[in-house]
């Protein structure tokens, strides 16, 4: 039965990372990112993620909180994704977004950043682990009910594990997806103007939609 319920933990965590809202998530931190930056940045999402769905599932499930109470993970999720949408589509308005292509070593590279000024720095890694994590929140009610299917079993770190890497085989499969988009597609700063736009748009239907729901 252990073994069973580590794989349909591990199942859930799959179809769990297929959600429209961790999708946009990822797309969002990713775009214009390179590879070793795009990969680093999904696993980070993914273990936040994972971390905190079970850390607040194991907790909700102890005390035993009303349904209520979990539709506001629900809200803080939704609020996240719908929130990074209005930053991209102001980015984009803004012209904050900047685009640069140099030569190092007789190959071309485009260094793509938001504001005025380039710089070097690791918020947007650290933003990932922490959007991942209040996201986590959003996917606490299925949690629980997955947690019922597995009767008799407490969550423990083979658990988190399980879950962890389901949905980190999704995001970082999704990650190569971006990969393709920044190196085929943003080469001009029309280009990426008109992909930043098109992820906040869809980021803000997705956490309206999500919010209305």
């Amino acid at each position: 039965m252990e073994n069973l319920g580590l794989l349909l933990i591990f199942w859930y965590g799959i179809l769990h990372a297929f959600g429209p809202d961790h999708l946009t998530a990822i797309a969002d931190f990713s775009i214009g990112k390179n590879k070793k930056k795009t990969m680093l940045i999904t696993t980070l999402f993914a273990i936040g993620h994972g971390l905190t769905l079970f850390i607040f599932a194991k907790v909700l499930d102890t005390y035993h909180v009303s349904d209520a109470i979990l539709g506001y993970g629900d809200i803080i999720s939704s609020a996240v994704i719908l929130s990074i949408g209005v930053y991209l589509l102001f980015m984009v308005f803004t012209d904050r977004i900047q685009l640069n292509k140099h030569i190092h070593d007789g190959k071309e590279h485009i260094h793509i950043w938001f504001g005025k000024e380039h710089t070097h720095n690791n918020a947007d890694t650290t933003s990932a682990f922490t959007i991942g994590a209040l996201m986590g929140m959003g996917g606490v009610r299925g949690m629980l009910i997955t947690l019922g299917a597995i009767e008799g079993q407490s969550v423990d770190f083979m658990m988190v594990l399980a879950f962890t890497v389901g949905v980190m085989a999704i995001f970082v499969s999704f990650g190569v997806v971006i990969l393709y988009i920044n190196k085929n597609l943003l080469n001009s700063k029309q280009n990426l103007k008109r992909v930043f736009a098109t992820a906040g748009l869809i980021s803000v239907v997705v956490g309206s939609n999500m919010l209305i729901g």
